[in-house]
């Protein structure tokens, strides 16, 4: 049976961040400090061998992915394959939305009152945050779980049919699908956590499921050859 190791780093910050609105499958640029994210991020991770590399198809996680994998010193891959499975999730119309103001229009959607996304989670879980955006959006853009989940595994998927028993496996995406990764594997406890710019969670993956190894990790120097 295939066993690799995941690594999920989140893109660096962009404006959409910076500002506080929502950003699933619509784009920003990074800042400054999102490249400083990458950057960063590709040094912690400069002495890992990637067996393969990997982002969402979004510009944010593939210039994440570029300014990571420029700090390599293993042998990596030097650009990122994409792989719109590991997109953001998708908030529909509530795109570029100030997260507040989409808070507010939420709880009319809901008999509890959420103060922010992680609150949402804390009370209602993922699948059911992720569900309340697909109810609550009048266009029906927004991504049920279902939905989201099934692409996520296909992922899963491809990369285990890619990839050898052993291998370090890079793929640069999103906070809101690594919470929902975290909480798929049973960690909703971590889910409920904003995930940092640029920090690593690591999964141990296999064809029968996976385990959390490290989590929102924005400091640990890595030296797996």
């Amino acid at each position: 049976m295939t066993a690799i190791d995941l690594y999920l780093v989140r893109h660096g910050q962009t404006y959409f961040n910076l500002t506080r609105r929502l950003q699933g499958y619509s784009d920003a640029p990074l800042t400054e400090s999102g490249i400083h994210d990458g950057h960063l991020a590709g040094k912690r991770l400069a002495n890992v061998h990637f067996a393969g590399a990997y982002s969402s198809d979004l510009t944010r996680a593939i210039h994440t992915a570029k300014y990571l994998l420029s700090e390599n010193q293993a042998g990596s891959p030097i650009w990122p394959q994409q792989l719109p499975d590991f997109r953001e999730e998708n908030f529909g119309s509530f795109e570029g939305i100030d997260s507040q103001v989409a808070l507010t229009q939420l709880n009319a959607f809901s008999d509890t009152f959420y103060a922010d996304y992680s609150d949402m989670i804390t009370k209602r879980g993922m699948a059911e945050s992720m569900n309340l955006f697909a109810l609550a959006d009048p266009y029906k853009l927004a991504e049920d779980y279902d939905h989201f989940i099934k692409r996520v595994k296909n992922g899963f998927e491809f990369l285990l049919k890619e990839h050898n028993d052993g291998d370090q496996v890079l793929v640069v995406a999103h906070g809101t699908t690594i919470r929902a990764i975290v909480d798929y594997f049973g960690h909703s406890e971590l889910a409920i956590k904003s995930i940092n710019n640029g920090a690593v969670t690591k999964i141990h993956l296999t064809e029968d499921g996976g385990r959390v190894d490290i989590f929102n990790d924005s400091e640990t120097v890595f030296n797996v050859k």
